[in-house]
């Protein structure tokens, strides 16, 4: 299965540094794939760049060997070195058609998007979006929470497949789903969990 047809079934979504929770990333993302996460990011923004190659190696392979896809954030230089799955970008990150020129076709773009301006705007080569942050969270401290009237609002209009995000967790990803979202991305729901594989679980039963 192609990489455009994986992304199609993907409902999981798991954004984490190379040391989530302040621990080894297989100790955490092992578990957390192998209860029902079907995507990865690596986002390290303060890690040198060796340091995320080596993160990444590790969560190419566990990925590969669990059939999820594996992306790196705001890097599509490395995400190309790494021969991640693809590269993930924000609003004020290389855009998506120089994200696309390094990493080449066959590889997936996503875009962050945090208002219906901006879910309207995205390019025609994303291949899937994030929307949010749908509640205050500390990943992105400083962002006004977008709340769900966005998530209800891609659910009418996003063009491709796209990730509620922001503050989502066990408690919280019914009311996000109730408002349209198929799909959702977590950091700490995960992340800091005791266990990550019933974590990951959790979450996926929460989805349609």
């Amino acid at each position: 299965m192609d990489r455009r047809e994986r992304l199609r079934t993907a409902r999981l979504y798991f954004i984490s540094d190379a040391r989530p929770g302040g621990r080894p990333l297989a100790e955490v993302l092992g578990p957390a794939l192998e209860g029902g996460v079907d995507l990865f990011q690596l986002r390290d923004k303060d890690a040198p760049d060796d340091e995320l190659l080596a993160a990444a190696a590790v969560a190419r392979d566990l990925c590969a060997a669990h059939g999820a896809l594996f992306v790196i954030n705001d890097r599509p230089d490395l995400a190309a070195a790494a021969g991640a799955d693809g590269v993930h970008v924000g609003q004020e990150d290389a855009s998506v058609a120089d994200a696309r020129a390094v990493i080449g076709p066959d590889a997936l773009v996503g875009l962050s998007t945090h208002s219906p301006e901006q879910i309207d705007a995205v390019p025609a080569d994303a291949d899937l979006i994030g929307v949010g942050p749908v509640y205050a969270t500390p990943t992105k401290a400083g962002r006004a929470p977008a709340g769900l009237e966005l998530v209800a609002y891609a659910a009418a209009h996003a063009r491709v497949p796209w990730f509620a995000i922001g503050g989502i967790d066990r408690e919280t990803a019914p009311e996000v789903v109730a408002h349209g979202a198929t799909r959702i991305a977590v950091v700490r729901a995960i992340a800091d969990a005791p266990d990550p594989r019933a974590a990951a679980a959790d979450l996926r039963r929460a989805l349609p």
